[in-house]
């Protein structure tokens, strides 16, 4: 039985910005608390959004508040992903602001497409998500899972 805790992130969502650069959040893909804290990460990816809800930026923590401080490797390698990130929450209609500068190193402009991905989810510019995944775009399920070793 799955955990009410945990949200599914499946299925794809396109959405407008509106003039402040607000995205909406689709509704199955949001929770309880969401406009009091910030509740989501976003990293920029090669050409998209990576979004982490709170559990996946818990374990997320967890992993890496434990490498040493005397690991300097590890220690700059964080130091440059949280530079690039942004922790967000939703108002009570479900948006969210984005930084322009962001939306802009992933090229969205105008339109976005939310892409769920089981525990995360990604956000693309639409045009972008066509390109980048050809491949997958005429599989079917089967082949999918088949490829996944599911």
């Amino acid at each position: 039985m799955a955990n009410p805790s945990k949200t599914l992130y499946v299925g794809s969502f396109r959405h407008v910005l509106d003039a402040k650069n607000r995205l909406t959040i689709p509704a199955r893909w949001r929770f309880a608390g969401d406009e009091a804290a910030d509740s989501y990460l976003a990293l920029p990816q090669d050409g998209h959004l990576l979004v982490l809800p709170p559990l996946e930026i818990e374990r997320l923590y967890d992993k890496l508040a434990s490498k040493a401080l005397g690991d300097t490797a590890a220690q700059a390698s964080i130091q440059k992903l949280f530079s690039q990130a942004f922790s967000f929450g939703c108002d009570k209609q479900g948006r969210v602001g984005l930084p322009e500068a962001m939306l802009r190193s992933v090229g969205i402009e105008k339109e976005a497409l939310c892409v769920g991905s089981l525990t995360k989810f990604t956000i693309w510019n639409p045009a972008r998500w066509e390109q980048q995944n050809p491949a997958v775009a005429g599989e079917n399920v089967e082949a999918l899972m088949r490829r996944m070793d599911i």
